[in-house]
């Protein structure tokens, strides 16, 4: 039963990360020639990407935890419906035209989506693992769905790579359909509603535990910002792990904003090239977190994996800064085959600090302080990578605002190195935001 459960949220997760990533290495095109025709720099098109990923943080910073929560109550299928829907949109306008008019249309339109879609798979995926994952296999299990991940990641991008740009965005927006019709047939809830004919009236619960379930208070659906201070605060390990969080994902938001801009700038990478970069890293966090990470993770606690990754990742950003030849980005992102550790590891130890009621809302904070640093980072690295690119740079060295990621996941690794691993919470509640009745 368990492992049909999770084929399903695996199949699901490839699925809906197939069709996200299809469209990435397309997408750098596709906003130059919309904005910029002919042009390899086009400082419109960094702001524009650096404005919808701030703005997608804020959303998504308030919008994580409450999705997490209300995961909690009403279950994951429910919640998981809502975003995956709602990235349909975007993509079938892109799959129908590309011209200036409509890319505005769907930049609006993706702006106001992402600020609930960006996150809230993985978060309530997450989540779905841990309802069925013991502790001891946790850090495997989250790690297996990274993998999943970085396999759509690869097949997505080699699909881009052999297919035209227009025909990506509706194959994209087709597999984003099956995806949905897919989780809805086959997934089986890791929750159970006493009311199924209005959930969303419901004051209890129940949860299964084993073979049965059990009955909870559910209390207030929406978490304040006092709940979140109070998660953060409850465990040393946790505020650690999410500041963790939101360092390492403050420096990946400043290298995927710049990198594209930065080597079509420096190197005239196309989509194909683009395409063959991220199939080297796709396939290296594909083996690493499938095949490596399970065999490593019980042998070596999170908290090691985690500070090996993050180092991995450090090199990774500065050997892609100081980029002297346009060899250098494919060898630096042979590195992912360690660095992917991170986020599983971060996941992982912040799951262990964590009732079996609140997997939702804490991954959800989690996921809130990993948006949070996806507002800062466009605000901190995009003005940096548009004046390194142009004419105008105090000094030569159009790697500058990437060199600064690195630095920035410095501290990530720094801080993780203060990390201890404490004892798991079992039963253990973090919060009162919801109550147990024996």
């Amino acid at each position: 039963m368990e492992f049909a459960r999770l084929g399903h949220l695996f199949v699901t997760v490839f699925l809906y990360n197939f069709a996200t990533f299809m469209v990435i290495p397309s997408i750098t095109d596709v906003t130059m020639n919309a904005l910029c025709p002919g042009q390899d720099e086009c400082s419109l098109a960094i702001y524009l990407s650096g404005f919808q990923q701030a703005i997608t943080g804020l959303g998504s910073l308030v919008m994580m935890p409450v999705v997490g929560n209300l995961s909690d109550v009403y279950g994951r299928k429910a919640l998981l419906t809502l975003p995956m829907s709602l990235g349909i949109v975007p993509l079938a306008i892109l799959a129908y035209r590309r011209t200036e008019n409509y890319f505005y249309g769907y930049y609006l339109i993706k702006l106001l989506t992402a600020m609930f879609c960006e996150g809230s798979v993985l978060c309530l995926s997450l989540a779905y693992l841990a309802d069925n994952i013991s502790e001891t296999r946790r850090a495997s299990a989250f790690g297996m769905l990274a993998g999943i991940g970085s396999a759509a990641f690869v097949c997505g991008t080699l699909t881009a790579r052999l297919i035209s740009t227009s025909s990506t965005f509706q194959v994209s927006t087709f597999v984003s359909v099956f995806a949905i019709v897919y989780m809805r047939t086959f997934l089986v809830d890791s929750r159970c509603q006493i009311d199924e004919t209005s959930p969303l009236l419901a004051n209890t619960k129940e949860v299964e535990d084993g073979d049965s379930c059990r009955k909870i208070g559910v209390g207030k659906k929406i978490p304040s910002v006092k709940d979140m201070v109070q998660l953060l605060s409850s465990s040393l390990t946790f505020t650690q792990a999410a500041v963790v969080a939101f360092f390492s994902s403050l420096a990946e938001g400043g290298l995927h904003a710049s990198m594209m801009y930065f080597l079509k700038a420096q190197f005239h990478f196309s989509k194909n090239q683009f395409a063959d970069l991220m199939l080297i890293a796709g396939l290296a966090s594909s083996i690493s977190q499938l095949l490596l990470m399970p065999m490593l993770a019980p042998a070596l606690d999170e908290v090691k994996l985690l500070r090996i990754g993050l180092f991995a990742a450090c090199v990774h950003m500065f050997l892609y800064s100081i980029s002297w030849a346009s060899w250098v980005p494919y060898f630096a992102s042979s590195f992912c085959i360690v660095s992917v550790f991170a986020h599983p590891c971060i996941r992982s130890i912040a799951s262990k600090q964590l009732s079996p009621e609140e997997q939702g809302k804490g991954q959800g904070c989690i996921s809130g302080m990993c948006s949070f640093a996806n507002i800062v980072s466009p605000l901190t690295f995009t003005p940096l990578t548009a004046l390194f690119l142009s004419d105008r740079a105090p000094f030569h060295f159009p790697g500058f605002s990437i060199m600064c990621t690195g630095f920035a996941m410095m501290v990530a690794f720094t801080q993780s190195t203060m990390i201890r691993a404490d004892v798991p919470v079992s039963n253990k509640k973090i919060s009162n935001n919801t109550f147990v009745e024996p």
